[in-house]
């Protein structure tokens, strides 16, 4: 996860709950995938690379999670322009009662971001699934 050793214990929960989300839905997991190096240089992580195995379509998944407020907020803008850089689609999954109104809605603007609430749904589409 992003952060590393830093990453709060309730992001490695939101992790998870994303793997086994993806795990529940016949999707391949990988966790912690070192790829290339973010916009400001250091080595990119990304959280969870989710591949459906018959088609081979890949989707890279960055869990952000904030309890209280804090600096998520500012680090957001940050990681949807560092998705932009990855080699395969992927979306910011969010959930936590202290990410800010103004961020959530940002999020939502993008069309890269998603409430852990929502993904499943929303892979379903994706990776076109019944």
């Amino acid at each position: 996860m992003a952060g590393g050793k830093n990453a709060t214990p309730s992001g490695n929960v939101l992790r998870e709950k994303v793997v086994t989300l993806a795990e529940a839905m016949g999707l391949e997991v990988k966790r912690e995938v070192t790829v290339g190096r973010r916009i400001w240089g250091a080595k990119r992580r990304i959280d969870v690379v989710v591949t459906q195995p018959h088609s081979g379509i890949t989707l890279g998944l960055e869990c952000k999670y904030q309890k209280d407020r804090g600096t998520t907020d500012e680090k957001i803008p940050a990681t949807i322009l560092d998705i932009a850089a990855w080699p395969i689609p992927g979306l910011v999954v969010f959930e936590g009662e202290g990410i800010s109104e103004n961020i959530r809605s940002y999020l939502y603007s993008t069309g890269k971001a998603v409430e852990f609430e929502d993904l499943e749904a929303w892979m379903k589409l994706f990776f076109r699934l019944p």
